[in-house]
């Protein structure tokens, strides 16, 4: 260091070069804060980004009589959690209730489906086995003390993947993920989860795929439990994955949605809500749902997103005027095109062009729609804080049913039958026959009154021969 300072103008010149580069710092902030505060959630769309569109309407030809070898095996129906089933025509509204059971605590998620049995978790960590025949209790099991899921069926290991938000205490934390026998409840295999988990596991190839509170992704081997990878993410992973073309998509609480390859656990693309910075807002709760070759998801800003399946490119994103806890329930409807369909917290239900995301239509419910919907056979159903579920025509949006029950993710379906999750009590509902139109019997023509036949002359009384007496 030198012994003596410097003279006072060098001292001045170095005190106006610090402040100059200060200001030039804060300038910099602020360009960065402006261009931070534009790149915000708004209305976004690039139909151009690519798009598969399907050839034809997915038609299946109704079975003769009703079966049990039908699977629903986790939440959102198929791996890419798409949540539409076309099948037999008959199952369309009216509905009458066959049966219900009342389980004496929250329903937020619908079952799954194997066969005859109804697997489903309500929100104090029970996991009941009903049969889907007549609604009785075959078998329970308390895996936790609080849940919020939809169990996976692994078909081939015969097991239900149950994931559990605790184990004690009504608090997140201290969770676990447990493996039950289908057929009688017990316990194959179980593994904590010091975080808790929400997250409706799947089961793609004999693997697990789920994530947890802290950000973590597991992948596990279904048949023993073992842990195969991980994937951490820049927040909560509260929605379930789904699984398409080799990888798993999932998104966060940190405003993010990613692409990982299902086998490595390696990180295929990371996007953001906003598509010029990748720069996450809000946060998704929501379960991605894969279609038409690309990802939607709905986030807690109030927007719905569409993103490019094969490298995340933002394809579009439209607000609505509140939350959209919601997943995205996704089918080709006839006369109208791929759609999306999405329930916001502002009383809306919405209808968007899969490609665009422009509107198509919307329904005005009134009270907020948390849960997620479901397209059956060209009527989509939803359920609301209103407690009531509702079903619309996915072409015009007009109310076809409604039921005087349900709060979150209402309808779960086989063929012969729908699976209506209420607050608190779980509905089978089946068509109502229709009424046979006999024609009435012809009145029967009055006979014409016969004339009187004319009277007849009685014959003259024969003479009585009678022998002489000699």
């Amino acid at each position: 260091m030198p012994d003596t300072d410097p003279p006072e103008g060098e001292r001045g010149s170095r005190r106006r070069k610090l402040l100059a580069g200060g200001a030039a710092v804060v300038i910099a902030a602020i360009v960065v804060l402006v261009i931070l505060l534009s790149s915000g959630p708004k209305n976004v769309s690039h139909p151009k980004v690519s798009f598969t569109a399907p050839t034809h309407t997915q038609t299946k030809p109704p079975p003769k009589k009703r079966t049990f070898n039908f699977r629903w095996p986790w939440y959102g129906y198929d791996a890419a959690r798409d949540r539409d089933l076309q099948t037999s025509p008959n199952l369309h509204p009216p509905f009458r209730v066959n049966w219900s059971f009342a389980p004496n605590a929250l329903i937020e998620f619908p079952p799954s489906i194997a066969g005859r049995s109804l697997y489903y978790m309500d929100d104090s960590g029970m996991v009941k086995d009903i049969d889907a025949m007549n609604g009785r209790l075959n078998w329970q099991h308390q895996v936790g003390s609080l849940s919020s899921a939809t169990p996976a069926i692994a078909q081939k290991q015969g097991l239900i993947i149950t994931p559990t938000l605790a184990t004690k205490g009504k608090s997140p934390g201290g969770g676990k993920i447990v493996a039950l026998n289908m057929r009688n409840g017990r316990t194959a295999w179980q593994h904590p989860i010091g975080a808790g988990t929400e997250s409706s596991p799947i089961v793609m190839h004999n693997i697990v795929y789920f994530g947890d509170q802290s950000g973590r992704v597991y992948a596990m081997d279904a048949r023993t439990g073992r842990t195969l990878w991980t994937f951490t993410a820049s927040g909560a992973v509260k929605g379930g994955v789904a699984y398409a073309n080799g990888n798993i998509y999932l998104d966060d609480y940190g405003g993010h949605v990613y692409a990982v390859n299902a086998k490595t656990g390696k990180q295929v693309w990371s996007s953001g809500t906003s598509s010029s910075y990748g720069l996450g807002s809000g946060q998704f709760y929501s379960t991605p749902t894969v279609a038409y070759g690309r990802v939607y998801v709905g986030n807690t800003n109030g927007y719905v997103y569409s993103y490019a399946a094969n490298n995340g490119q933002l394809a579009w994103s439209k607000g609505t005027g509140a939350y959209v806890y919601s997943s995205a329930a996704a089918a080709n409807v006839p006369g109208a095109g791929p759609t999306i369909f999405m329930g916001s917290y502002d009383g809306n239900f919405y209808a968007f062009n899969a490609q665009s995301g422009a509107t198509r239509w919307v329904h005005t419910d009134g009270a907020k729609i948390s849960g997620t919907a479901t397209v059956i056979n060209n009527v989509v159903y939803y359920s609301s804080f209103g407690k009531r579920t509702v079903g619309l025509d996915t072409r015009t949006g007009k109310p076809v049913f409604s039921f005087k029950d349900g709060r979150f993710s209402p309808i779960v379906a086989t063929p012969g039958a729908l699976f209506l999750s209420g607050g608190y009590v779980e509905y089978e509902l089946v068509p109502v026959a229709p009424k046979r139109h006999t024609k009435p019997k012809p009145r029967a023509k009055p006979k014409p009154h016969a004339e009187p036949k004319p009277h007849r002359k009685s014959a003259p009384p024969r003479a009585r021969h009678t022998r002489s007496r000699r």
